[in-house]
């Protein structure tokens, strides 16, 4: 990856073998991808056994993050413009044990709302507030020195709860503003919303990722893998996964993901 990473690790619990299995058949693929960059992305996975929070599986995969350099914690659920260069750069230029990225949002009485200074170091959070103290919410990515791993215990624990406001207290943990989109995709609605937010950013980004032709109306991404037949209308905000099959005068319209099956 552009920011060094070279090796990606998953926590997982429910229903681990049935995640394994599809994560061996990714890394194949992310691992032919990145040699051609001259890069290997290992992808590896630390099994919990109890549900351990959102700070327990840092202490579980505590001997893969212990090698001195920074690591990123990201949220599964959460899609957004991940600029991890710069993320990284602010992280290293304050030199504090711990970055948050945060996001500002238009209703923050719904969330743990985020107060740092002018130049983001966190003063304290408040949990759905009343009143109106600030717009900028914990989007769910984080940036760690590895001291961090010393606050936290073999157990079920919250990071937002337990570790983030001892770090604060400490005036070591700051916060950067997230350019760009951001959406919690943790529901299957919410996922195809964020599904249409991507496919916006790809079309500004990087628009050569979209599929064009007579067959395609608006922001359409196809994987390779997929076949597309005669007399379709694809679009607009419509992703077509690998393997998939549209048969012959097929519409599909927005929002829609089709993944891995004969749509006919």
């Amino acid at each position: 990856m552009q920011v060094g990473v070279t090796e990606v690790i998953l926590a997982v619990n429910y229903q681990p073998q049935v995640m394994l299995a599809a994560l061996e058949s990714m890394e194949k693929k992310v691992t032919w991808h990145f040699r051609h960059v001259s890069r290997i992305l290992r992808i590896s996975c630390s099994h919990e056994t109890e549900p351990l929070g959102t700070a327990g599986p840092l202490a579980l995969a505590r001997e893969l993050l212990d090698d001195g350099d920074p690591f990123f914690v990201f949220n599964s659920d959460v899609i957004c413009e991940y600029r991890l260069q710069d993320f990284l750069d602010f992280h290293k230029a304050h030199g504090a044990e711990g970055t948050i990225m945060v996001t500002r949002v238009d209703e923050p009485s719904k969330y743990g709302v985020v107060i740092s200074n002018a130049d983001g170091q966190i003063q304290r959070f408040v949990e759905k507030p009343r009143e109106y103290v600030g717009n900028k919410i914990n989007a769910g990515i984080y940036i760690f020195n590895r001291e961090v791993l010393d606050r936290i215990q073999l157990r079920p624990t919250s990071i937002e709860k337990e570790i983030f406001p001892q770090m604060a207290a400490e005036g070591n943990l700051y916060s950067m503003v997230l350019p760009g989109y951001w959406m919690d995709i943790g529901q299957p609605k919410d996922f195809l919303s964020g599904m249409c937010l991507h496919l916006d950013y790809l079309e500004r980004s990087n628009a050569d990722s979209l599929s064009t032709g007579s067959k395609f109306i608006g922001n359409v991404m196809v994987d390779p893998t997929a076949v597309i037949g005669e007399g379709c209308l694809i679009g607009p905000n419509v992703v077509v996964g690998p393997g998939c099959v549209i048969e012959d005068g097929t519409t599909c319209s927005s929002p829609i993901s089709v993944i891995a099956c004969r749509h006919c």
